[in-house]
């Protein structure tokens, strides 16, 4: 893994560079998601990624293998978990982020580059380290549409979250400040919304990142 230094105070990961793009849970610290992407950007203002598909991923799974989706709402975050290794199924996903924004934008396309849409993933500001960016999910999310309509998503997992406890009142209503934030740039058309990311492609030569084996390393090494 190479990057380039474009900056004094940052280091940037070069095009074609690549990095693990992680979640750690709540309360836990511990890595649960772990996705191999390959750099597209990273400069001080963006860092866009781009995860192929078929790209061998971690994600958390109850300790009998069972997709945590399928778990009752009631016992989804209380239910014992462990992690799993499985390849990311569809298309690939563009992933967008500046610094500092409690956010990221997934762009998804259908088979033959359709564009579908883009998903706010509200999630806490991403921490760089040499191999790559850590952060924590929030549950709360919305999808955006190329007619720039826009809706919710997962509100009901977001009521959960606090009401088991693993979200207090003061995150959550952080929590719902950036998803506010996020539906104004939404209503403004900004960035990256307005960038035309539908359109870009991944170079050819790109091959599928793999999964290293220590994917979970912890703790990082932060990124200067």
């Amino acid at each position: 893994m190479t990057a380039s230094a474009a900056s004094q105070d940052t280091v940037h990961w070069a095009p074609g560079d690549r990095i693990l793009w992680r979640y750690r849970g709540i309360g836990s610290g511990d890595v649960h998601i772990c996705r191999p992407v390959t750099v597209v950007q990273d400069t001080d203002e963006l860092l866009a990624v781009w995860m192929a598909p078929g790209t061998e991923c971690v994600k958390p799974v109850l300790l009998d293998g069972t997709p945590i989706h399928q778990e009752p709402l009631a016992t989804r975050y209380t239910a014992p978990r462990t992690t799993t290794r499985a390849p990311w199924q569809g298309a690939g996903v563009l992933k967008l982020a500046r610094p500092a924004d409690p956010w990221s934008v997934w762009l998804f396309w259908d088979q033959g580059w359709r564009f579908r849409s883009w998903y706010v993933n509200l999630e806490q500001p991403r921490t760089r380290w040499s191999g790559g960016v850590d952060s924590e999910d929030h549950f709360l999310d919305i999808s955006v549409y190329p007619d720039r309509s826009w809706l919710w998503r997962d509100e009901d997992e977001f009521a959960q979250a606090q009401s088991c406890g693993l979200m207090g009142a003061a995150q959550a209503a952080r929590v719902r400040e950036a998803g506010a934030a996020a539906v104004e740039l939404i209503d403004a058309w900004g960035p990256p919304f307005s960038d035309g990311w539908e359109h870009w492609r991944p170079d050819p030569a790109w091959t599928v990142p793999e999964l290293p084996a220590d994917w979970d390393r912890t703790p990082a090494h932060t990124a200067p």
